[in-house]
This record gives C-alpha cells, sequence and structure tokens, in this order.
C-alpha cells in the first residue's frame, strides 16, 4: 500500500494538469519544475508530493489512451 495524498495535494495537482495537460511530462523532475512554477508552494516536501501525483496522473492518463 502506498501512502494517502491530502486533499490539498491533489487539489493542486488536479488543477495544474487541468489547467496545463500539455506541459506536464511523466518525469518526476521536470514536474517538480512546473508545479513550482504554476504554484506557489511553500515547502519542498509539499511540492515534491504534487510533483508525484502529477507523474501519477500523466501515467494514468497514458494508459488509458493506449486502451
Amino acid at each position: 500500500m502506498g501512502r494517502i495524498k491530502t486533499i490539498l495535494v491533489k487539489r493542486t495537482a488536479i488543477e495544474i494538469f487541468k489547467q496545463h495537460p500539455d506541459e506536464v511530462k511523466s518525469d518526476f523532475d521536470s514536474n517538480k519544475k512546473i508545479a513550482t512554477f504554476y504554484a506557489d508552494i511553500p515547502s519542498k516536501k509539499l511540492k515534491n508530493s504534487i510533483a508525484g501525483y502529477l507523474t501519477r496522473l500523466k501515467k494514468q492518463k497514458e494508459l488509458k489512451e493506449k486502451k
């Protein structure tokens, strides 16, 4: 089992994903830069959580498109 993401992490990541879907990549490091650029994130841990969830959303979308 993985860690449960908070509502703040999910809401922020989903908003970024909906507003900028073509800029979000399936690469964690590039998503850290995107999260920092589009959202005012106070801590490193929160930034990494949002970037990780963005990566997960992108990979899920890619899997749906393959099927």
